[in-house]
């Protein structure tokens, strides 16, 4: 199979407040946009302890202890007021990870070199000990985790969400097994991913930040990633690739500011497809705020890369 597709329904119990751009029909466009992409859909088994031991791999101990426990509160906040949580919210970050698990295991055992990890909550923003940012467990940082303990590394992390994955850098930030490479609309939330922040000790180097203004287009994006793509391949050779995959930066979408279009989004899996040549790749949903236009920008993003991506 080309193209895989790791999901699961518990992903639609986390429920936000009305009017909150983070609701349950991101999670069908993205399956949905996945389909108009030839993706066949694996299962996925949420083994709990299995995921949670993942969480520990990137956050401290106890942050999903309390989740868990303000899950079963009931409806509220949790670490920061962009968090509304409900009572499905603990099992739906659960399953995410188990999905991006789940992608894992497929490209590690050849049952595709291409896999689509079609989840929410996002992930990039959560810390080591605290959420943000709409995202819970960090599931990029989890997934590259896994391929790493798989001896599937150096990995490559791309992340084109409008917004700078600040937990993502954060978790690889003196580390030199992992090269994270983000584009993203600066100044804006969170406030970090200033060209000059590269990473520290052996990881200096290792992180690669494109700050763009707003209003950045196709062409803009296109010419950013490739400068990126370029830097990255000089200071290292990835086993597998892992894309924090967020369309917030399609000129249709309430929050990004931005202006790429169905067919940029294409382009940037036409590059990050030739980038990986015949390393595996992983990509999961981060943001996306307008479902039809989410819809549209994962099937035309998985199409470029399924161009590109060695069978």
């Amino acid at each position: 199979m080309a193209l895989v597709v790791a999901s699961h329904r518990a992903c639609a119990g986390h429920l936000t407040i009305p009017g909150h751009p983070e609701r349950p029909q991101r999670l069908d466009a993205a399956i949905a946009g996945a389909a108009l992409a030839g993706g066949e859909p694996i299962a996925v088994e949420v083994d709990e302890a299995r995921a949670l031991a993942a969480v520990e791999r990137v956050h401290d101990p106890g942050l999903a202890p309390r989740l868990r426990d303000a899950c079963a509160r009931g409806p509220g906040l949790f670490d920061s007021p962009d968090n509304p949580i409900s009572a499905g919210t603990f099992d739906a970050a659960v399953a995410a990870v188990a999905a991006a698990l789940a992608a894992v295991d497929a490209v590690c055992g050849e049952r595709a070199r291409l896999a689509w990890v079609a989840v929410r909550p996002p992930g990039h923003h959560a810390l080591r000990d605290r959420a943000m940012g709409f995202c819970f467990f960090n599931n990029v940082a989890v997934a590259a985790e896994e391929l790493l303990a798989r001896g599937l590394g150096p990995v490559g992390i791309v992340d084109f969400d409008v917004h700078h994955g600040n937990g993502t850098q954060e978790h690889f930030w003196a580390r030199d097994d992992a090269y994270f490479l983000s584009l993203h609309h600066f100044p804006y939330y969170p406030g970090s991913g200033s060209a000059d922040e590269v990473g520290v000790g052996a990881g200096h180097g290792f992180t690669r930040n494109v700050p763009l203004a707003g209003g950045a287009d196709d062409a803009v994006y296109a010419e950013a990633l490739a400068m990126g793509l370029d830097d990255l391949a000089r200071t290292t050779t990835p086993r597998a690739w892992l894309v924090s995959a967020g369309f917030d930066a399609h000129v249709e979408d309430p929050l990004g500011g931005m202006a790429v279009s169905d067919a940029g989004f294409a382009e940037l899996g036409r590059q990050i497809g030739a980038a990986a040549g015949t390393a595996p790749v992983v990509a999961l949903l981060e943001g996306g705020y307008h479902p039809e236009a989410l819809r549209r920008s994962v099937a035309a993003f998985l199409n470029g890369l399924q161009v590109t991506v060695t069978p």
